[in-house]
């Protein structure tokens, strides 16, 4: 029997989580070629890369003295819980990954949150002591007074810290005396994570993730939890509502570095990959054949918002993407249903469109994202949050909202907030910057971070996470300017727009292609008003000295996805295909929209 030991790792956004998982993966001299490139080999996904943030659970396995160490890599994004609990029940014990600077922040709480509840033992690994102005003692009587209000038990506090920088490779019990490698955490490790109990009796294990690969189809990934599982076994599969199928594995793996090698059998502890199942879902128990057993399934947090996806019916469609029927994108959205847990996908009106809902808009732009890296057209109106009627009263989903920026912005920050109902909680501040935690409705939230960022010359650090249904706050007063919207199709020209300039401000330049319905800037009053941008200059055959002007134009506004989708109000849409993204209205014909206006 080979010692185990399961970990997974805990931190906020960009606290250096993957960076770390790579440095434990090169102490153990498998990634030679890896260390050549030098590059992050965890966040494997193109978006992820981009954005710094960990999307999807990753299994690696690093072999260090002889013992096995399975790490579990968790999304740090509260927008993405329901992958956090899953990965949470196949681990002994967590890292909790702080930055020696920022300090604890409010995603790391949700996730500690969950592992703390679920009697987890924690590792508290302080990052980034290598950054000037870093407070790393400070920082870890920090993290103990947010696992007392947490009610972690006295042997979850009495924690061991170990100190160091992921990115220069060194780790260290003491932040003053650096190391030359990462073994004193590896060492901690395999002192403080108990080995998993090997559980005698049939064989049980839960279904916690799923793989897929276009040769053998859906992989089931989870942890053995009790007996062993071997290639080629009978077994049960139970799944929800007391249905029990009869089943057959064909082949297992375990995780070895980062990738994964076949095996005879897998004992309990272990964390492996099943291949063979047919029709399986997260949640689902491998049990034995005899007399089956089921493990209780994974509760998932519910949605908060909802987003309306629609095929793409511009005048421009078809010619960026590849998949533009409403048959690729019911077959794309039901292909992320099965492994996205925290989503769910309805029917709209109509057969082209479905109603997606998910944990919030950064959970539902990522998969916007992703569809249009695919090659997918697709159209998405204003996303709306979820109320519940609880006792007879409306509810809506609240959050805790943390902003952390400069002292001088403070004020500015407090009344963009409190204009959107949030409630200021707590205060405080040092060394020349404030940390403001707000009570505030999920739909507050939507425009907030790119308005504080604007107010804030860039520095504020925003973060939230769900708290729970409250009564109603009233109405939160929406975008106050109406849109340009261009009423002829063909290429926008400079001197129609330089004409057009006291009206507002644009969104497209020169000579992009435009259609008419198409929102092409933002009116400087409330109201929407119809413009042609397509207008050429008449030309004469008379020269006058002054009628050769040179435009010039500021430059257009360029939204990123989550800016497009909390900008645009209820009778609009955002059109996102490969290589473009245009704001747009519903009705695209100017005397149809005033028609449906004065119904």
């Amino acid at each position: 029997m080979q010692e185990i030991r399961n970990i997974a790792i805990i931190a906020h956004v960009d606290h250096g989580k993957t960076t770390l998982v790579d440095k434990m993966i090169y102490q153990a001299r498998q990634a030679r070629e890896q260390e050549k490139l030098g590059e992050l080999i965890l966040d494997n996904n193109d978006l992820e890369r981009e954005r710094g943030i960990t999307i999807l659970a990753k299994n690696v396995s690093v072999p260090y003295k002889g013992v096995k160490i399975n790490i579990i890599d968790t999304p740090g994004h509260a927008d993405f819980g329901g992958e956090v609990e899953r990965v949470l029940n196949m681990a002994d014990g967590v890292l909790l990954l702080v930055d020696a600077f920022e300090g604890t922040m409010p995603q790391t709480r949700f996730v500690l949150q969950k592992a703390i509840e679920m009697g987890k033992k924690p590792i508290v690994v302080i990052n980034k002591v290598d950054k000037t102005n870093c407070r790393p003692d400070e920082v870890n009587e920090q993290v103990f007074d947010l696992m007392f209000s947490l009610n972690a038990t006295e042997e979850q506090l009495d924690f061991k810290t170990v100190y160091g920088s992921a990115k220069q490779g060194w780790m260290s019990l003491d932040w003053r005396k650096p190391t030359t490698d990462i073994t004193p955490l590896l060492d901690v490790i395999l002192e403080e994570i108990p080995a998993p109990a090997v559980v005698e009796g049939t064989c049980q294990m839960l279904i916690s993730s799923l793989e897929y690969s276009p040769y053998v189809g859906r992989i089931a990934i989870g942890r053995v939890t009790r007996g062993t599982l071997e290639e080629g076994q009978n077994i049960s599969l139970c799944k929800r509502y007391d249905i029990v199928q009869k089943q057959k594995i064909k082949e297992l793996m375990v995780f070895e570095g980062l990738g994964k090698s076949k095996t005879h059998s897998v004992q309990c502890g272990d964390i492996c990959a099943v291949v063979g199942l047919a029709d399986f879902e997260i949640g689902d128990t491998i049990a034995d054949l005899e007399n089956p057993e089921a493990l209780p399934p994974i509760a998932v947090d519910e949605p908060t918002m909802s987003m309306l996806f629609s095929i793409n019916d511009s005048p421009f469609f078809g010619r960026d993407g590849k998949f533009v029927t409403s048959r690729h994108l019911k077959e794309r959205l039901d292909r992320e249903l099965e492994k996205n847990l925290a989503l769910r996908v309805k029917p709209g009106i109509g057969t082209d469109s479905f109603v997606v809902y998910g944990r919030g808009v950064l959970h539902l732009s990522i998969l916007i994202e992703t569809m249009r890296r695919e090659g997918f057209e697709l159209q998405v109106g204003q996303p709306k949050v979820l109320d519940k009627t609880i006792g007879g009263q409306r509810c809506e989903p609240i959050e805790n909202l943390t902003i952390d920026l400069p002292d001088e912005y403070v004020g500015h920050a407090i009344e963009l907030t409190t204009r959107r109902k949030g409630a200021l909680v707590h205060m405080d501040s040092h060394d020349g910057r404030t940390h403001l935690d707000f009570d505030i409705p999920s739909r507050g939230l939507m425009g907030l971070r790119s308005n504080l960022l604007t107010a804030s010359a860039g520095e504020a650090i925003v973060s939230h996470r769900f708290k729970d249904y409250e009564p109603y706050k009233g109405d939160i007063e929406s975008r106050t300017n109406g849109s340009l919207v261009c009423n002829e199709t063909g290429q926008a020209v400079a001197y129609a727009m330089d004409k057009l300039q006291d009206r507002g401000r644009f969104f497209v330049e020169p000579g992009e292609e435009v259609y008419a319905g198409q929102v092409v800037g933002e009116h400087t009053r409330e109201r929407d008003l119809n413009i042609n941008i397509c207008k050429t200059k008449k030309l004469t055959n008379v020269r006058a000295a002054g009628s050769d002007e040179k435009v010039i134009l500021p430059p257009a506004i360029k939204f990123s996805l989550e800016e497009a989708l909390e900008y645009i109000q209820e009778d609009e849409l955002v059109e996102v295909t490969p290589h473009a993204m245009r704001l747009r209205k519903i009705i695209l014909d100017e005397t149809a929209r005033k028609r449906a206006s004065m119904k």
